[in-house]
């Protein structure tokens, strides 16, 4: 038994930007079975919708900055309704918006107001994680805090599992406590060990405040990393997943982001998913 097998877009960003309908086109190639949007690219979403149809590749998911989703809920969500997207994701939160600053609580208040408004439309809001959410709070992590804090039927998890396992949890441990609340999981390899330095650099993001890690932090293409990803596939089957994701931010040294999802379809296919 297995899951359809998604990748997100991100991995492949800069040749989705030049050609967003021939990049889906090449990841149906691939032999995968759906996408995740981390932006369109100036496409209209009724042109994707129907390229999609057409290619056979399903519209999962995507990915939208809070802020946006923030500011304008119905506007925004509505084209990834148009496209098909049965969920779209919280991806990121800017350091004033993270646990462990003032800005926490209006956090938790503007994810429950875009996921009314994204049900209202069809789509079920989930929030992807990274590790900061893995700082705990009287005692608990803010990222159970947040899931504690806003209905399940509102909000469901996407776990990203290498930030889970950077943050110190066990990623098949973490799908499985939130069972029945996990419809699309995250796959992501990784090497070497977080520093005392942040990761964002490495996905494409500046905090502008500190250097990046050390090199010896690498994402990887799925079952080439440290992650224990049979254990991980088990617990997404488990805990009644529908989707899991591939994503890797940047591709190993001298490897390319193509070859890289090539990678880790190809892994998952000698799976069996």
């Amino acid at each position: 038994m297995s899951l359809p097998v998604a990748v997100q877009l991100y991995s492949v960003r800069d040749e989705a930007e030049k050609d967003l309908l021939g990049t889906i086109r090449r990841m149906k190639e691939l032999g995968y079975d759906g996408v995740e949007f981390a932006g369109l690219f100036g496409n209209e979403p009724a042109k994707i919708a129907a390229f999609c149809k057409e290619t056979g590749i399903t519209p999962i998911s995507a990915h939208v900055p809070y802020y946006d989703m923030l500011e304008n809920p119905a506007g925004v969500l509505a084209d990834y309704a148009e496209i098909g997207c049965k969920y779209v994701a919280v991806p990121y939160l800017t350091e004033e918006c993270r646990p462990g600053t003032d800005g926490w609580e209006a956090t938790i208040e503007g994810i429950r107001k875009i996921a009314e408004e994204a049900k209202k439309l069809g789509i079920q809001l989930l929030y992807h994680n990274h590790d900061f959410e893995f700082v705990k709070i009287d005692g608990k992590y803010a990222l159970d805090i947040l899931y504690d804090s806003i209905d399940e039927d509102l909000l469901k998890t996407e776990l990203d599992t290498c930030w889970v396992n950077v943050g110190g949890e066990n990623p098949a441990g973490y799908i499985l406590k939130y069972s029945g609340r996990s419809p699309v999981v995250h796959l992501k390899d990784f090497k070497g060990q977080k520093s005392d330095k942040p990761l964002y650099k490495l996905i494409g993001i500046d905090d502008n405040e500190e250097e990046a890690a050390a090199n010896t932090f690498s994402f990887m293409p799925v079952g080439h990393g440290v992650q224990d990803m049979p254990a991980i596939l088990d617990a997404s089957l488990k805990a009644g997943s529908e989707w899991v994701v591939v994503e890797q931010d940047n591709p190993a040294e001298g490897d390319t982001p193509l070859n890289s999802v090539k990678l880790s379809r190809e892994y998952l296919k000698s799976l069996g998913w």
